[in-house]
């Protein structure tokens, strides 16, 4: 019958090469607006004397409004709908990104990056919450990695394109520092406004299906989120009392200390451990985003094949902390850079298996409000991450400590990861 052998695989290929590949792009400009910051601070540092602990302080400022936002944004985008809140969200965002050249003390630019914190903090979980209306679960983990492994593919290009504005520096007597924020800001306008011709807000609206695959697919869905355990949470009142989605919680927040303490600061440790160029740096740091692509792809894969989440999230884990402690252990550039890529790798691993686990257990607005509230435990995370590398930096003059200190609380995540149990 086709409906078995042809229909389903079908149906998802055309979804995910209409979605996923558009929803890519749209993550990797958000990333690198949030973390271009991270480009840009060998040179913000020197140019308005900022110290470590200042930067480290804006850099993390914009996880503290992205955490106390996440979840009315996700709320407001089940009312009107994840085409227009996305498309809306990313030319807001896309316009403080571009004004970030204004910022010229402390103040200034810890309010810009509070103000793109507040932009952001609906796209991610909006779009986690927007792949559950198109993807069944057997293919969650993978639709899911190819579309964060934007994060890390922002990081391969991110680096060369953040490289070619930096040396813009100059230009129209402008800076090149300046350059690269309104070169990274200015495409996210645009993309927003290309979200509202391309997006379908859920299969019903999507004119690109023919009827068959529509049907089918909304057929499985729907008998999916009518099979999820009535001993998990499908109300938003309820989501509160759910124990697994505080676990998760608590995994992600430890996590993300580790992915934003990584994407922050990782030009200016690379600095520092290879005494490299500035524009070497930046190019260099395309190696660990490389890394963690690969891995986080392939952890993917066998997760979905094997149904798996909880082995592949422990194992990936494992692998970060591993990476951290060798950095912070390892004196040679060559050795400490494999060893954050073995980090990034290990970090990024996660994510695929992790966000299947939210997703196949809550439905409705459960599921917008548990998704956004785990994000915001991450958000936490990335908001300490930065600081504590700054604060432990500073009171050390050395990076070795802040990195043995990302690599204890990811151990703790791994712990909480591996008593965890997701029925």
């Amino acid at each position: 019958m086709e409906a078995g052998n042809e229909l389903g695989p079908r149906t998802l290929a055309r979804v995910t090469l209409r979605l996923i590949p558009f929803l890519f792009v749209l993550y990797m400009f958000a990333y690198l607006d949030r973390v271009n910051v991270g480009y840009a601070a060998l040179f913000i540092r020197r140019e308005l004397h900022f110290s470590d602990t200042v930067y480290g302080t804006g850099a993390g400022l914009f996880f503290l409004s992205y955490a106390l936002l996440e979840v009315p944004s996700n709320l407001i985008l089940l009312r009107i709908g994840p085409r227009r809140w996305i498309g809306a969200l990313m030319v807001v965002w896309g316009v403080i990104s571009a004004s970030m050249p204004l910022a010229h003390t402390p103040g200034e630019f810890y309010l810009l990056r509070f103000l793109l914190g507040a932009a952001e903090a609906g796209f991610f979980p909006g779009i986690i919450l927007y792949l559950t209306y198109w993807f069944p679960k057997q293919q969650k983990a993978r639709a899911l990695a190819r579309f964060l492994s934007a994060t890390a593919i922002a990081g391969v290009i991110g680096a060369p394109f953040s490289n070619l504005l930096l040396r813009l520096d100059g230009v129209a007597g402008v800076p090149g520092w300046k350059w690269l924020f309104v070169g990274e800001g200015v495409p996210s306008i645009l993309l927003g406004l290309l979200v509202f011709r391309v997006l379908a807000d859920d299969p019903e609206k999507a004119a690109w299906l023919p009827e068959d695959e529509r049907r089918w697919l909304i057929g499985t869905l729907e008998a999916e989120r009518a099979g999820i355990s009535e001993a998990h949470s499908v109300d938003l009142r309820a989501v509160w009392r759910n124990g697994v989605m505080w676990q998760l919680s608590a995994i992600y927040f430890l996590l993300s200390v580790g992915f934003y303490s990584l994407s922050l600061w990782m030009p200016v440790v690379l600095k520092q451990i290879s005494g490299a160029s500035a524009s070497r740096v930046i190019l260099l740091t395309a190696v660990p985003w490389l890394a963690a692509t690969l891995m986080m792809l392939a952890v993917a894969h066998f997760s979905d094949k094997s149904q798996e989440r909880r082995r592949y999230l422990v194992g990936s884990t494992l692998a970060g902390v591993l990476g951290f402690a060798l950095s912070a252990w390892l004196v040679n550039p060559w050795l400490a850079i494999a060893a954050l890529s073995l980090a990034a790798a290990g970090a990024w691993g996660c994510l695929g298996p992790f966000w299947a686990m939210p997703s196949a257990m809550l439905r409705g607005t459960a599921a917008a409000g548990g998704i956004a509230i785990i994000n915001s435990a991450g958000a936490l995370g990335a908001f300490c991450g930065p600081i504590l590398m700054g604060l432990v930096s500073d009171a050390t003059h050395s990076f070795h400590a802040a990195l043995g200190t990302v690599a204890v609380l990811l151990l703790g995540a791994a712990g909480l990861s591996w008593r965890l149990r997701v029925s």
